[in-house]
């Protein structure tokens, strides 16, 4: 029952939010506050099942839905989704925070839309009914449309119905890879199923399952997203509000990459190991192209959203390697990439509320106008191109590791990134933070609630950096089970 009320208190937390705006402006955000709250101790006493629990599934719930067609309502929790899962409460507590000021128009409504985003990320961390998962995956990307095209800046329709259109193509691929996977044990057992673990001992011809694998490597390397499914995100985060980048940057992304790493080749490991040169052909492709097209950009939320794309070439690259160390490496990159660059999009929605810019150019001299604010950019923007001691560069670190004994080549390419992610940081630095002063009105520097929020992300990415040994304990049981589960499959196919 805990796992349904981890969905469901952000669910309903999202109704009482949308209903308290009728009551006062104020009432939605200390609603959303306090549905966190809730979440928070929820995740919590999760965690704490994970010292006494020596089973890889920590918590796992199965009730019967749409019995006819074998579709189940079954949650479960392991260590990589418990982890995603404190991430998506932890944003979602900085999406309030960046939101205080900033949303004056239908405040609750946005809150709704901002919970009900929560509440579908959440049931995508914990489904493992496919039915249920894409249920799930639809319900997060409904809410982010509205909060696009509502709150969003000046281009925000466009955008939005961009992002709805490369998301709804590619989960409709995914749907039917799913209904095909259900129809083929429907024949091989007489019986539908949709359950994970039924679809796991399959037997796939190879055609088959090739076809099948590619419609769920497309649907969530949109989402991840990988170059060439990428041109939706910079948009997206462009036009977006606040509150809105940092959930997308920092949690939808990362939905991709588990779908990757839960569903693609536990599934389909013999398709996944003959597609994997070109999968992590396209992350390192993902890395250089991002980075490049990152510092050539004038508009800082759309820089931002290139290293995001970057960051993310990382995961893809560490997922198809498919050892222990890539993988720890590319989960590793999914909490510090979520920390830093929801900080980032905070410090530029914080820009842009205070300057009415986006654009660097308009920027420059603020280092002594808003100080506090400038020395956290600093600070995340070193984090973002991988600082020793920080989170980023140990997860980044860990997939070199892995991805090397793959690919040598592969790795020394991506390897290039250490020269180009150090460009764009200071670019960023530079434009904005240095120089004349270009503003002579006051601008106001981060107050109390901006530096509490930012220094929790500050001390978050610095723990992952220098004590990772929780994250990585509490995900290897999960991680050793998905890659010894795809070994056997793969040897009883080869058979």
């Amino acid at each position: 029952m805990m796992l349904l009320a981890l969905i469901a208190v952000l669910f309903f937390g999202g109704l009482a939010a949308f209903v308290a705006g009728r009551w006062s402006p104020a009432a939605p955000r200390w609603t959303a506050l306090a549905a966190l709250a809730v979440e928070f101790v929820l995740v919590l006493s999760q965690y704490a099942l994970t010292a006494d629990n020596s089973s890889v599934w920590i918590a796992d719930l199965k009730w019967p839905w749409i019995s006819r067609f074998g579709i189940g309502f079954h949650l479960a929790m392991d260590g990589v989704s418990l982890t995603l899962v404190m991430l998506t409460v932890l944003l979602g507590f900085m999406a309030v925070s960046c939101s205080w000021t900033e949303i004056r128009q239908r405040p609750g409504f946005f809150y709704f839309n901002l919970l009900m985003c929560l509440a579908g990320t959440v049931g995508v961390f914990l489904a493992l009914d496919l039915f249920l998962f894409f249920f799930s995956w639809e319900v997060m990307i409904i809410p982010m449309y509205f909060l696009i095209s509502i709150w969003g800046h000046e281009d925000r329709t466009a955008a939005a119905i961009k992002f709805v259109i490369f998301t709804q193509v590619s989960g409709l691929l995914m749907l039917l890879a799913i209904v095909v996977l259900a129809l083929i044990y429907r024949g091989d057992t007489g019986v539908y199923s949709f359950d994970y673990f039924d679809l796991l001992g399959m037997r796939l011809d190879a055609d088959a399952a090739f076809w099948l694998m590619l419609g769920f490597f497309i649907a969530f390397t949109v989402k991840l997203p990988s170059v060439p499914f990428h041109t939706w995100l910079p948009d997206a985060h462009t036009q977006a509000p606040t509150g809105g980048s940092v959930i997308l940057a920092g949690v939808m992304l990362k939905t991709g990459a588990y779908g990757l790493l839960r569903f693609v080749i536990p599934l389909f490991p013999e398709a996944a190991h003959q597609f994997a040169p070109v999968a992590m052909s396209l992350g390192v492709i993902s890395v250089l192209y991002a980075a490049m097209m990152a510092f050539a950009q004038s508009d800082l939320k759309r820089l931002i959203a290139y290293t995001s794309i970057s960051h993310m070439g990382f995961v893809l690259l560490g997922v198809f390697s498919w050892n222990l160390l890539a993988l720890q490496g590319a989960v590793m990159t999914m909490l510090a990439h979520g920390i830093s660059a929801a900080a980032l999009f905070m410090i530029a929605g914080a820009l842009q509320e205070r300057l009415h810019t986006r654009e660097m150019g308009n920027m420059g001299g603020l280092w002594a106008a808003v100080p506090r604010l400038s020395a956290m950019a600093l600070f995340f923007a070193i984090a973002s191109l991988g600082l020793p001691g920080l989170g980023n560069f140990l997860g980044e670190f860990l997939v070199f590791l892995g991805a090397f004994k793959v690919s040598m080549t592969l790795t020394a390419l991506a390897a290039l990134v250490m020269v180009l992610a150090p460009i764009y940081a200071l670019i960023i630095i530079q434009k904005a933070f240095h120089g004349p002063l270009l503003h002579t009105r006051p601008v106001a520097d981060f107050g109390r609630r901006d530096m509490v929020a930012m220094g929790l992300l500050a001390i978050a990415s610095v723990w992952l950096g220098l004590h990772p040994h929780r994250v990585l304990s509490g995900t290897e049981p999960s991680l050793q089970q998905a890659m010894q589960s795809s070994a056997v499959r793969e040897s009883t196919d080869e058979q």
